[in-house]
């Protein structure tokens, strides 16, 4: 049963994950921090910190749904640093 759940868990990361790179490419096409929040990011980032802290204590073992986890908390992180980089460019332009 371990592996369909983690089958499960590796499907659900997996279609989380297609949601940042369009995020990320529309950051980078508008180059604006408007209508963004940093704080809906900071939460999907700390999710995804329990989410693999738990595949670091679970009985099991560490598994392959971890770099799952690894991916999407990249994606996201990158998509924090635009945020705010283009903040910070927009401020500039106020």
């Amino acid at each position: 049963m371990v592996g369909i759940a983690n089958i499960f868990e590796s499907a659900m990361m997996v279609t989380f994950g297609l949601a940042w790179p369009a995020n990320i490419l529309n950051s980078l096409r508008v180059k604006s921090s408007r209508g963004r929040t940093p704080v809906f990011l900071i939460i999907i980032i700390v999710g995804y910190l329990m989410g693999l802290t738990a595949k670091f204590i679970s009985p099991n073992g560490l598994n392959y749904v971890a770099v799952f986890y690894l991916i999407n908390l990249g994606m996201v992180s990158f998509d924090l640093f635009l945020y705010y980089r283009y903040r910070a460019l927009d401020r500039r332009k106020n």
